[in-house]
């Protein structure tokens, strides 16, 4: 007689259309442990993508709770070795309230303070010296439409001469409703509604910047028309940014769970 190992659960038929939902929570812990994750998943991303260098680039992300508070990595540590448990949590007056190590990221501090405090929609930013939009930024020219991906920009992002003008709430309020800045001869910045938003757009603004450069040093570039370039835009929202970082979360769980812990 055989005997089955595993039962087969019935699966409903679902509409061609329907796409995968986010996560819902039934406590804030469980809330603020998935944002950890997802932050701890985003910097070992960070690091195998090459966008570390020294101890130069922060991420953040708004705790569920304490919404005037956020968690960041560790200063001087490694993008490739951070857990959930390692990051920490910092208030708006830059202090650490949690957090096992000893020194304030006062680069991070300076940046995400404003930023989190300016714009209640943000509950995560990314900034880190990655080379193409360093190179990109030292142009002092915006993204041009020259793809689908780089026409999410498209009148979303701007340019900030941060060493004319400094950072803090002057840097935070260029940045305005947009959803990237171009830091003059510095690097680029991205914000979202979560971690998984502000990390796609990161590296997805990157990789924009990456083909912007071969493209203008090939020929003469052809961008998408204003029309369509708008029209992607404005069609570009919060869960598309969430749904495309998924294949990255997913890939980078696999292969590194630790980062979990």
């Amino acid at each position: 007689m055989t005997t089955a190992l595993h039962a087969v659960p019935h699966m409903a038929a679902r509409p061609a259309h329907e796409r995968p939902p986010q996560p819902t929570f039934s406590n804030v812990a469980e809330e603020r442990l998935h944002r950890k994750q997802k932050l701890a998943a985003a910097f070992r991303i960070f690091a195998k993508l090459g966008y570390q260098e020294g101890v130069m680039g922060h991420f953040s992300v708004r705790d569920p709770e304490l919404t005037d508070h956020y968690w960041a990595n560790p200063y001087a540590t490694d993008f490739g070795a951070i857990r959930a448990s390692d990051l920490v949590l910092y208030n708006f007056d830059g202090q650490i309230v949690e957090g096992d190590v000893r020194y304030i990221h006062r680069g991070n501090t300076i940046l995400h303070v404003p930023i989190l405090k300016t714009r209640p929609d943000v509950i995560a930013a990314a900034h880190t010296h990655a080379v193409n939009g360093r190179a990109l930024s030292s142009l002092g020219k915006l993204l041009e439409p020259l793809s689908a991906e780089s026409a999410v920009f498209y009148q979303r992002h701007a340019i900030y001469d941060s060493y004319q003008h400094g950072e803090g709430y002057t840097l935070a309020n260029a940045i305005g409703t947009n959803r990237a800045l171009i830091l003059k001869s510095h690097g680029i910045l991205t914000v979202g509604q979560s971690v998984d938003e502000a990390a796609y757009l990161f590296i997805s603004m990157e990789r924009a910047a990456q083909a912007q450069l071969l493209a203008t040093a090939a020929g003469t570039t052809q961008p998408i028309s204003h029309e369509h370039a708008l029209e992607i835009s404005e069609r570009f929202n919060p869960y598309i940014g969430w749904l495309n970082f998924q294949p990255l979360y997913q890939s980078i769980v696999r292969e590194q769970p630790d980062l979990l812990l």
